[in-house]
């Protein structure tokens, strides 16, 4: 399975990293979504991800597509396994869209969380911080 752009698999701490950089829109989000939906297809243990948005220069998004997006990802989730979804922020547009994304996943198998703090993503993650950095 070819991995979308900015992304890391790490299977071993079953995790999916991504730092996408420039501007994030739709198309890029429909990718990683793409591929976790793939991922997640193969795979019987639940993935959490860390989202590393530091590096974003903007963000092109708007509320229609970030809650049909939430949608389909509360969806796609029920039937699984919980997981967490730790969200690295830096900017207010950033932060403005992660948190409409967890009110939007809220009281659903996806855990999501936003992060000013790289280590304490990894408490809540349960992993390495240097893994947040790769």
């Amino acid at each position: 399975m070819k991995l979308p752009a900015h992304v890391l698999f790490r299977k071993d701490l079953s995790l999916i990293l991504w730092k996408p950089r420039g501007i994030l829109d739709e198309s890029t989000v429909n990718k990683v979504v793409a591929f976790i939906e793939a991922v997640e297809k193969r795979n019987r243990e639940p993935l959490n991800r860390f989202s590393d948005l530091s590096a974003l220069d903007a963000v092109d998004l708007n509320f229609d597509f970030v809650f049909h997006v939430a949608l389909g990802r509360r969806l796609s989730a029920a039937p699984r396994p919980a997981v967490k979804s730790a969200f690295y922020v830096a900017t207010p547009a950033s932060t403005h869209y992660v948190k409409l994304h967890a009110m939007l996943t809220h009281y659903s198998p996806l855990h999501v969380a936003l992060f000013t703090d790289r280590a304490a993503a990894a408490r809540w993650l349960g992993v390495p911080l240097e893994t947040l950095s790769e």
